[in-house]
């Protein structure tokens, strides 16, 4: 994993744009929530986390940022767990077959006011590609003051058809229309994949103390 992330950020660097800050979309901080009408009686939602991506920002010039992210459909959950398995069927997400999507930005304009954007790009759900446009909303950018890293952050909402991808069953009973929410965390890539790479440098010493202190242990009860 760590390997993953610290190739995906040397890689990334390598092709950002000129005056553009590369940053890796943080999975802790990252998740989508995605809300539906079921026969006007309720509005349920299931929500996504696994999230990896990076982003493009040129903080001076918004519009020539670009972000490009994966979405892990393993973990999808509404918290009712018929209603997963239904999901995660054939019938649906299909998750044996089609395990992620995938969205790639293609054009980034001006919103409605100053931190405000949208982001058209191509999103590929269960095989199918199609144009979607994000309403985008930057939070903030700065130093996050518990990580010490240059970060970005910012949420995002968009409305889609779900048969667009091949996700229709029940309509029109159950909305064809699903709203989607999103909220980011992106963390700049090079400081981002050196913390990372100390953490896990640190759990390897940690280990390898522990299973030296187990060793001494045992070989001092046989004495």
């Amino acid at each position: 994993m760590i390997r993953r992330i610290v190739l995906a950020a040397a890689l990334a660097v390598a092709c950002t744009p000129l005056c553009a800050t590369t940053y890796i979309l943080e999975s802790q901080h990252t998740e989508g929530v995605i809300r539906w009408d079921h026969l006007g009686f309720s509005h349920p939602t299931a929500q996504f986390t696994l999230v990896e991506g990076t982003l493009d920002f040129d903080q001076a010039d918004p519009t020539r940022s670009s972000v490009m992210a994966t979405i892990k459909l393993a973990n999808l959950s509404s918290g009712v767990p018929d209603l997963d398995d239904n999901l995660h069927s054939v019938d649906f997400f299909d998750i044996a077959k089609y395990p992620t999507a995938t969205f790639k930005s293609t054009r980034v304009e001006k919103g409605s006011a100053p931190n405000m954007l949208k982001v058209t790009g191509n999103l590929t759900l269960r095989g199918v590609t199609r144009p979607v446009t994000l309403d985008v909303t930057i939070n903030k950018v700065g130093t996050n003051i518990r990580s010490n890293l240059p970060s970005v952050g910012f949420e995002a909402t968009t409305t889609l058809k779900r048969s667009d991808f091949g996700l229709g069953m029940y309509v029109p009973q159950v909305s064809d229309e699903v709203s989607i929410q999103i909220t980011c965390q992106a963390d700049e890539a090079k400081a981002y994949a050196k913390q990372l790479k100390q953490e896990a440098d640190e759990a390897a010493d940690d280990a390898k103390a522990a299973a030296k202190k187990a060793a001494a242990a045992a070989a001092a009860a046989q004495q």
